[in-house]
């Protein structure tokens, strides 16, 4: 379904027509006496189904996520500076990425920056990619990886908590993957979520504005968005359903409450980041000693994914995500 042709998003910022990345010929060559400031900057030209295929092609050929080099957070004036690094043989990358909570105020991202991919052997600059378009790709392709293998087979309903890129992000990813027949969109803003409303029903689903209680009668509860306090009842979610929170990596906010971890199996892109990062876990007072799995293994099938109860799987982003995106973008940009 993601190769599909799909309307554009109402929603402001959302990155619909990217560019493509660069290919030979269409830059000057980076050599020793260039630099990045000659590559151009290209939004990420790959559709949903390929970006969660190179997050599973990664984990399948042996990385360890818990080995990935931690985010480093700069407080600024305006908010939050974040550097991602991240290497593999092939390649090495670094986003630099602003979080700045006063932009949407003004009609400006919160999520502003830039990825630069170089060369792993040389660490020549090969690309420099629109950092805001890779995050709104990768984020939602790590969350379908994950609830693809934790959902139940028969899943069709999505309750989605956010109206931003990423709840439009998240419900294309997730179509790519899964056969969703229908959305409840939850959202603050009630102009904002009748926008995706309308493009769910635009891509075919049975789709309305919905409340939080709406997650009693979810498959799939996917919760994006800049909330720091619980956005439902943990307790009204069903045993059978799978649910994903992605909107913060901070140890003091959180989009889900104690009692829906406390019910979960709990799954994590990796658990040293989750215990440095994860408040959704850290406030619901999850430690060390708790079982956490996570995505390499779930990936692998080495993870148990039990029945009888709901399967939480809290993100907080890793720049190996990144890298993995940006070097298949760079890799399909040079076999053109």
């Amino acid at each position: 379904m993601s190769g599909d042709p799909r309307p554009a998003p109402e929603q402001p910022g959302v990155a619909d027509e990217p560019l493509r990345p660069a290919t030979p010929g269409s830059a000057p060559a980076v050599g020793p006496t260039t630099g990045p400031a000659v590559l151009p900057t290209g939004a990420v030209g790959l559709t949903p189904a390929e970006a969660a295929r190179a997050i599973e092609g990664v984990l399948l050929d042996g990385l360890d996520p818990e080995t990935a080099p931690a985010r480093s957070a700069i407080p600024v004036p305006a908010g939050e500076l974040l550097m991602m690094p991240a290497a593999s043989t092939a390649y090495v990358g670094v986003k630099i990425a602003g979080v700045a909570p006063a932009n949407p105020a003004v009609g400006l991202p919160r999520i502003t920056g830039g990825y630069l991919l170089l060369d792993g052997p040389t660490l020549q600059p090969v690309a420099l990619l629109d950092g805001i378009a890779l995050t709104s790709l990768r984020t939602p392709a790590v969350t379908a990886v994950a609830l693809d293998r934790l959902a139940v087979p028969e899943a069709e309903h999505l309750v989605l908590f956010g109206s931003g890129p990423q709840a439009y992000g998240h419900l294309d990813a997730l179509l790519a993957v899964r056969r969703l027949t229908r959305v409840t969109v939850v959202a603050r803003s009630a102009q904002p979520a009748e926008a995706l409303v309308r493009y769910a029903r635009g891509l075919g689903l049975e789709a309305a504005v919905g409340t939080p209680a709406e997650v009693a009668g979810a498959d799939l509860v996917v919760c994006c968005t800049t909330a720091r306090t619980p956005l439902f009842d943990g307790a009204l979610v069903p045993d059978h359903a799978a649910v994903a929170a992605v909107g913060s990596h901070e140890v003091d906010a959180r989009e889900v409450d104690e009692v829906l971890v406390g019910r979960s199996a709990l799954y994590v892109e990796a658990r040293a980041a989750a215990l440095r990062e994860a408040g959704d876990l850290l406030m619901a007072g999850v430690t060390g000693a708790d079982p956490l799995w996570n995505l390499a293994e779930l990936v692998r099938g080495e993870a148990p994914v039990p029945a009888d109860r709901p399967r939480f799987f809290k993100s907080v982003g890793m720049a190996w995500q990144d890298l993995a995106v940006a070097a298949e973008v760079h890799r399909r940009g040079v076999g053109r």
